[in-house]
This record gives structure tokens, C-alpha cells and sequence, in this order.
């Protein structure tokens, strides 16, 4: 394929070139991709998250695949660029092609802030709020476990946070599981629904009292339960004031989210597995959902997340992004620069990055009290150490023996 194949039909305004498209792959705590976009500026480059942590290789292969597809071409032509990769391969979307053309695209805005001297949330529109709230995650084998923890939390400025515990098995998302704990079942370490649909509740009831109402509390799910048990979890966490409960449902069955949502009065979040716009534009029009939560790599980066956003301004939705620990600090700056631009902000998913974290990406932002601020320098405010991140090299297939390693005490895989 030659360069002048991907030329549009419209004359550059300036000599500027994409000159190179590579990705970078390195695990100073998740295994994290990161593109880099290099220009005929000697010095001007974007740097743009595309981590799939599951299938990092595969990322890193695609990328290099597009690289020639944009070799050449103007780095102001974001809208057209990431159309024409994304229509590329004929079968579209998939997180693998996502969240390579994410690495493109947040590597394009990453060039334009720079270009501009501004931050990327200025491109967007500008502020509307100062900071952005966070939660973190509480957990404990136990539900006094898990409310210290959240105590120790809140002590650090905290107002929204998670709450996780664990129980028999190994399967308990999100907190520690006591091994063997159903010695009798064919699979000892098996995860029992009918044990977390009674302690999920008690926990949050503990949790008011012991923490009192000023707190936000919220659950994740993580799409375990059928849309029934799902419906007796969600009522019986009516009393405690949730801010919201997050996949309460598989991802395959999120065409009931609606139902589910208007028979129980707690906020509904979903979306984290989602890879494409349509779906996630469905779960704003369809009514399934009162906070959007997405993996913005996973449906192609800023492009389409900042016009999902617009959506849910209209639409009466507020947004929740994903964060953990394998969403690199590049792509946490993109959804600050959504969150500190636009109306429809709930809440955003925080992370303490390990020291590792910003040793390999200067720049990496620190929470304060409970909120992140993002950078007011040029593009994304993050750096990329390339000699820091070879000390780090990938770790590949850890998060697939985790998930693999989920069954029920029958010994039915669960989904993780």
C-alpha cells in the first residue's frame, strides 16, 4: 500500500507528516500498551493507551499492521484518519482493532494539545469543573475487613468507595477468598451465588451503620447474576443508598438492563466490556443505564468517547469510566480530559499507580482528597520513558488463569 493511497481528496495546510506509528509494551504493574505517534517535528510526537491487557501481543501486532495505513498523512485529520482505519479490516470493531486505533487516536489529540500549546480538555470545550471525584476500591476476606478498609480510605479524603468481600472459595471478585471452603463440592474453591446474594447485603448494611450516611458506597457485580438474582440483589440494596451497582448482568444480556433498571431504584452502571459505539450508544438509548462506564480504549479512545458523552448530556446519563490499574496513566488522562469538560460526569473510577507507574511515565497524576486534577500542560500532560519501560517487560496470561480458574462449587465455569 502506498502512501498516496490513504491521501484525502483535500490539500494539507502545512508540511506536517506522521512519520511513524509504533506500540510500546511494558508492565511496571499491569501489562500496559501505549502508541506513539512520531512527526516530521523534530521533537512533536502523541502518545495514546491502547491496553488490552489480555491480549497485549495482539494490540502491539495490529498496530503495527495500521502503521502504513498513516504514515503520511497530516496528524490534524483525527476524524478522518480514525474512520479510515476503523472501516479498514471490512469486519469492524472488537477490543483487539479498538484499542490500536485508541493508541492512534489519543496519540493524534495527544499531537493536536501539543500543537495548540494547550491541554486536551481545552480542544474539547474547556472546563466546567475545578476537579474530578474519584472512589477506590475497599476489600477484606470479611465484612470487618472491608469496612476498615474503607475507613482507612475515607481517612485519606475519600467520599466515594467501593466495597468488595470475600467468602468461601477463590472466585470472590475483588476481595481475598478463603481456599477450600466448600471441602464437600466437587469443587472446593468453587464461588457460591446463593452465598453472595445474602452477605452482599449485610455488608452494605454494616457499612451504613458503621460509616454513616455522608459516604457514597458502591458494588460491582461483575456480570455474575441472572437478571432475576440480579433483581433480589439490587432491591435488597434499596435500603442503603447506593450510588450505583455496577454489571449486575453479562454483557450478552444487557438488552434486559431496561428491566432491570425500572423494578429497582438503585443506579445502574454498565458498559466495561463493551467494544463497540453502537452497543454503548444503545445502552444510553435504550434506557438500560444511569451511568455509562466504558473501557474507552475498547471502543477506539476520545473520538467516539467524547460523542457517547455528548449522548448522555442529552440523554440524562452520567458517565463512569473505567480505570483500574490496566488503563496505563495516558489513557486515566483521557478520561479526565471527558470528565473535567462535560455535564454528564458521575464519577470516576480512580488507581494509586505503583512507583514503577511513574518511573516509566513522568507526569502520572496523584489523587488529592479524593479527586484527580488533571495536567495543565500541552496534549496529555504524560510522558513515556522508553529506557524505564524496558525494565519491565510484559507478563502475559496472568489475568487469563485468574479468570479460568472461577467455578462454581459444582465445578461450572463462572465468568470472571
Amino acid at each position: 500500500m502506498t502512501m498516496v493511497e490513504t491521501q484525502p481528496p483535500w490539500a494539507a495546510r502545512d508540511g506536517l507528516r506522521i512519520t511513524g506509528v509504533r506500540a510500546i509494551v511494558t508492565a511496571p504493574e499491569a501489562t500496559l500498551v501505549v502508541v506513539r505517534v512520531d512527526t516530521s517535528e523534530p521533537g512533536l510526537y502523541g502518545l495514546g493507551c491502547a491496553t488490552f491487557t489480555q491480549r497485549a501481543t495482539a494490540v502491539a501486532a495490529t498496530v503495527e499492521h495500521l502503521a502504513p495505513l498513516v504514515v503520511g498523512r497530516h496528524p490534524a485529520d483525527i476524524e478522518d484518519i480514525t474512520r479510515m482505519v476503523h472501516l479498514s479490516s471490512y469486519w469492524r470493531n472488537g477490543p483487539v482493532l479498538n484499542n490500536a486505533l485508541s493508541g492512534l487516536d489519543m496519540a493524534l489529540w495527544d499531537i493536536a494539545g501539543k500543537r495548540a500549546g494547550a491541554p486536551v480538555y481545552e480542544l474539547l470545550g474547556g472546563r466546567v469543573r475545578a476537579a474530578v471525584p474519584i472512589y477506590l476500591h475497599a476489600s477484606g476476606a470479611t465484612i470487618d475487613d472491608t469496612i476498615e478498609h474503607a475507613r482507612s480510605l475515607i481517612g485519606s479524603g475519600l467520599r466515594h468507595v467501593r466495597l468488595q468481600t470475600g467468602g468461601p472459595g477463590v472466585g470472590t471478585y475483588g476481595a481475598p477468598g478463603i481456599p477450600g471452603g466448600y471441602p464437600d463440592a466437587p469443587y472446593p474453591d468453587g464461588w457460591d451465588v446463593e452465598h453472595y446474594l445474602a452477605t452482599t447485603p449485610r455488608l452494605f448494611a454494616a457499612a451504613r451503620e458503621a460509616l454513616g450516611d455522608e459516604v457514597s458506597l458502591l458494588h460491582d457485580v461483575h456480570s455474575r447474576l441472572t437478571v432475576k438474582q440480579a433483581l433480589v440483589l439490587c432491591r435488597s440494596l434499596e435500603p442503603y443508598r447506593l450510588f450505583f451497582v455496577e454489571d449486575p448482568i453479562a454483557p450478552e444480556h444487557y438488552d434486559r438492563l431496561p428491566e432491570l433498571r425500572a423494578a429497582a431504584a438503585v443506579p445502574i452502571a454498565a458498559g466495561e466490556q463493551v467494544g463497540s459505539v453502537p452497543d454503548a450508544a444503545r445502552l444510553v438509548t435504550a434506557g438500560g443505564v444511569d451511568l455509562l462506564r466504558l473501557h474507552i480504549s475498547a471502543i477506539g479512545g476520545l473520538t467516539p468517547a467524547r460523542k457517547l458523552t455528548a449522548l448522555c448530556e442529552l440523554a440524562g446519563v452520567r458517565t463512569a469510566w473505567h480505570s483500574p490499574a490496566d488503563v496505563s496513566p495516558v489513557g486515566m488522562a483521557a478520561n479526565l480530559a471527558l470528565d473535567v469538560s462535560s455535564h454528564a460526569f458521575g464519577i470516576q473510577e480512580g488507581h494509586v499507580y505503583a512507583e514503577a507507574v511513574h518511573e516509566v511515565f513522568p507526569g502520572t497524576l496523584r489523587p488529592v482528597n479524593g479527586y484527580l486534577t488533571p495536567s495543565d500542560a500541552p496534549g496529555w500532560g504524560i510522558d513515556l520513558d522508553e529506557r524505564a519501560a524496558a525494565k519491565y517487560p510484559p507478563h502475559h496470561y496472568g489475568h487469563e488463569r485468574w479468570s479460568t480458574r472461577i467455578r462454581r462449587p459444582d465445578g461450572a465455569i463462572e465468568p470472571p
